[in-house]
């Protein structure tokens, strides 16, 4: 996701090849990163950090301790911390690294195509300008929400940004039962992925709601019908909430665990 930030900044023109640092500590990845063309590649904080306005926290939350202890004694007062680590809280970030400027944000993996779902919010001391700098930042890969409690980022973790997965997971099914039907691999690709597309596009393009569109493909007595009523008896609507849920008590115990 670092990544994808980065090349989506530089793709918008929103910042340029020259200021734009990359902190990695594998020697290995940062060698690849050279090559890439996105900016100066740092293996060791004390060479950057402290020449940065704002620094994006892309690691995994289960490397928070190290991350925090590795960059403590660079962090500068006025410098902007944009976490996009899943669970991890503004306090722990705030206490971590003994800064007070920190925004929290989830993005997700739509964000590689500039069809992204971001939501943020930010501790108070971010100034209303840093706050509209970062956003739009955001902005380049897709859509973004500014949230005004922060436990509302657990819930979108759930829902958005372990969402792809969940679609994903749906599709696969769909293509699995498609090829069961006599299907070639890539026609029930093809059947899939352009059916979604298509609902998705839609949806956005009416003012009807979920349930109103399934009416319309729904004829009594049909197909569509038959479907449908098989996912009610065996609870799929139920399970799908169910899922959601499980994800944002894990999203809780990460932050809890910090």
């Amino acid at each position: 996701m670092g990544l994808t930030y980065a090349k989506s900044f530089l793709r918008s023109h929103i910042t340029s090849e020259k200021d734009m640092m990359i902190l990695e500590k594998s020697a290995e990845k940062a060698a690849q990163l050279s090559k890439l063309n996105i900016g100066s590649v740092f293996g060791h904080p004390k060479d950057c950090l402290q020449m940065a306005d704002l620094i994006i926290l892309a690691v995994k939350p289960q490397d928070t301790a190290s991350l925090f202890n590795t960059l403590r004694p660079f962090v500068e007062e006025q410098q902007v911390y944009l976490s996009i680590m899943a669970g991890v809280t503004i306090e722990t970030i705030r206490n971590g690294l003994n800064a007070s400027k920190v925004i929290r944000a989830m993005p997700n993996l739509p964000a590689q195509i500039g069809l992204g779902m971001t939501t943020y919010t930010a501790s108070d001391e971010v100034t209303r300008i840093e706050l509209v700098m970062v956003q739009n930042l955001l902005n380049t890969t897709g859509k973004t929400i500014y949230l005004d409690k922060e436990q509302a980022i657990d819930a979108t973790t759930a829902i958005s940004g372990s969402g792809p997965a969940y679609v994903f997971y749906f599709m696969d099914a769909m293509m699995s039962a498609a090829k069961e039907m006599g299907f070639s691999e890539s026609e029930a690709e093809l059947l899939v992925s352009q059916t979604f597309r298509g609902a998705v596009e839609l949806y956005n393009k009416s003012n009807f709601s979920c349930q109103e569109w399934i009416d319309k493909v729904t004829s009594k007595g049909g197909t569509t019908e038959a479907a449908m009523a098989s996912y009610q008896k065996n609870l799929v609507h139920e399970d799908i909430i169910e899922g959601a849920k499980a994800a944002l008590d894990r999203a809780i115990e990460l932050g809890e665990s910090d």
